[in-house]
């Protein structure tokens, strides 16, 4: 009976461990001294800056319709693409020397550069090629979309893209089918690209303080990485009723096993 007890202590310390606290299921949550306050909203893309291989949208618009056409992209009539597609024959691509090719404008250097920084350039050099100083001229300068991988435990991983210029982390893993219950919220990790290089961040997920983390939004070409819970190496459930289920078919086993064993 000694060793029954001892089976039965191994299981419940077992069952215990592999319940995962509601805590560290819930998203945002905040402490007892938070207090209401309305947070500015971050413009993600001002802070942003420009790296080889992103995809940058350049429109530029003039009185003169016919002179600034050469600057912009071909018409629809002439590539036969749409949605992605069309965002790379139209789009302009960071090269490994930091530049943009524009048609006619040249090679423009736009690495480290905001995309307002980036506009703010390519009018200058407008105004001072092609144009008067006092030209009438709108230049719009965007990132065509911003892409992301989302991998782990997640419901969907995979790379996506979405045509907005700012994205959250919520939003991105709502978009991927949530975290799975084994996946660990308190320490989500994000390789962020930068121009000279890739650093990686964490944030927990689990409290209100992260909306203020400078890693909340999405940037592009981030990879976002959600690792599993401890619990999920013990193999019992991914709930609790799976848990206590496989871990009351696990000690009736070992108890049948035993009384026979005692018995010879």
């Amino acid at each position: 009976m000694r060793i029954l007890k001892i089976v039965y202590l191994v299981l419940f310390i077992a069952c215990f461990a592999s319940c995962i606290p509601t805590k560290r299921l819930t998203y945002l949550q905040e402490s007892d001294t938070a207090i209401d306050s309305i947070k500015p909203i971050r413009k993600i893309n001002k802070l942003y800056r420009l790296q080889v291989n992103d995809l940058v949208s350049v429109r530029i618009k003039a009185l003169d319709q016919d002179r600034v056409g050469v600057f912009n992209p071909v018409t629809s009539s002439e590539i036969n693409a749409t949605g992605e597609e069309r965002l790379y024959y139209d789009g302009f691509v960071v090269d490994i020397h930091g530049e943009i090719r524009v048609p006619t404008l040249g090679n423009v250097k736009v690495l480290g550069l905001t995309v307002e920084e980036a506009r703010l350039k390519i009018e200058k050099k407008l105004r001072e090629d092609f144009f008067r100083e006092d030209a009438v001229l709108f230049v719009t300068v965007k990132l065509a979309g911003i892409r992301y991988t989302i991998n782990g435990e997640i419901g969907s991983p995979g790379s996506n893209i979405v045509y907005r210029d700012q994205l959250s982390i919520m939003e991105a893993i709502a978009n991927s089918g949530d975290i799975t219950i084994t996946g660990d919220r308190e320490n989500v990790v994000i390789v962020r690209q930068y121009p000279l290089g890739q650093k990686v961040h964490h944030i927990d997920l689990t409290k209100i303080e992260a909306m203020n983390s400078p890693y909340y939004f999405v940037q592009p070409n981030d990879l976002i990485l959600i690792n599993p819970l401890p619990q999920k190496s013990f193999g019992t459930g991914t709930d609790g009723l799976q848990s206590f289920t496989t871990i009351v078919s696990v000690t009736s086993a070992l108890v049948t096993a035993l009384l026979l064993f005692t018995r010879l």
